[in-house]
């Protein structure tokens, strides 16, 4: 009897043991996803907060909440088991697919980059004309639902990212488990970092304003007026460094699905870029070296990919878009 008992709990540690594994396992994977998707999400928040732009103070975090729910739907409902059926069906078409969202990051790219240079069209611009857009709850809907379809497509490219960080020998319950830790957290993440990015202000308004009699009250109101003061700044870099890490991301994209897809050269180019940077700089920085310079041979091609996709984009291709859907836009 003891020796049957004996056996069940060595059967029950070693089921734990393979539990626990494949939790770390899948664990090391949504980290190793969230880290490559880095550009994407960096951009995603820069992008957000422009959609409460013009909204009573009290309609900013149920803005936000509303557009995070839509961002969950995107990720779980949608694109999820889209990409366990590709995986499945068709493994062959994700980087096909990474590539054609690592050329939409190029071109998003770019085209911020022509922005802020003098040229180029701002098509984000939240759409506020048509039919009730006079009306707040109408404005409210119509910018929820632009953020949505927005955030589509981010979404699309964070779950091709992570699909296809995720090893071939995977099974399907750890590619769902995979997918749907980092579809959440990267939400919580993003929508969470934009409630306390559009809140900063109030915040901030707040500690200037607030009559105190305590001996912190001035610093508090020297806070307060330092934090209103470096929120535009600071939404303004957040803006360079998401558009930054579009490029840097899209390039790195196109750069290794080449390779995958036959094509090493510009891997291998990249490769003796970082090694020489990192062999010219030597002692402990040479790593440091090696990384920024992989990082700019990418931001390069992607910045170069995304011009050559501007005339191409606002010529043919949204034209093609706006008569196929009887409507202007991107």
């Amino acid at each position: 009897m003891s020796s049957g008992l004996l056996a069940l709990l060595d059967d029950v540690a070693a089921i734990a043991k393979v539990a626990a594994a494949s939790i770390d396992d899948v664990a090391g994977m949504a980290a190793k996803a969230g880290v490559k998707s880095a550009g994407v999400l960096i951009d995603d928040a820069a992008v957000t907060p422009r959609y409460v732009v013009g909204f009573t103070a009290d309609r900013e975090l149920p803005i936000i909440r509303r557009i995070a729910v839509g961002s969950l739907k995107n990720k779980l409902i949608f694109l999820l088991p889209a990409a366990l059926v590709l995986a499945l069906l068709a493994p062959w078409a994700i980087t096909p697919l990474l590539m054609l969202g690592g050329l939409y990051l190029c071109f998003e790219g770019a085209e911020k980059v022509a922005q802020m240079a003098g040229f180029g069209q701002d098509h984000a611009k939240p759409d506020t004309t048509g039919p009730g857009a006079g009306t707040p709850k109408a404005l409210e809907d119509r910018r929820v639902q632009g953020a949505i379809r927005t955030d589509f497509i981010l979404s699309a490219e964070i779950m091709a990212l992570t699909l296809a960080s995720i090893p071939a020998e995977a099974g399907f319950a750890e590619r769902a488990a995979v997918l749907a830790i980092v579809g959440v957290g990267v939400t919580m993440a993003v929508y969470g970092a934009v409630a306390l990015i559009v809140k900063a202000d109030d915040f901030g308004v707040h500690l200037a304003t607030r009559q105190t009699v305590t001996p912190l009250g001035p610093a508090s109101q020297a806070l307060g007026r330092g934090i209103v003061t470096a929120m535009p700044g600071f939404l303004k870099l957040l803006t360079i460094v998401g558009t930054l890490a579009m490029l840097w991301v899209g390039g790195g994209i196109l750069i290794h699905g080449l390779a995958v897809l036959g094509w090493a050269g510009p891997e291998h180019l990249q490769h003796a870029i970082s090694h020489a940077a990192a062999d010219a700089v030597g002692g402990w920085a040479g790593a440091a070296a090696g990384w920024l310079a992989n990082a700019l041979t990418a931001f390069v091609l992607g910045l170069a990919v995304g011009l050559a996709l501007i005339p191409l984009v606002d010529r043919t291709l949204a034209p093609l878009a706006a008569r196929i859907g009887g409507s202007g836009g991107h």
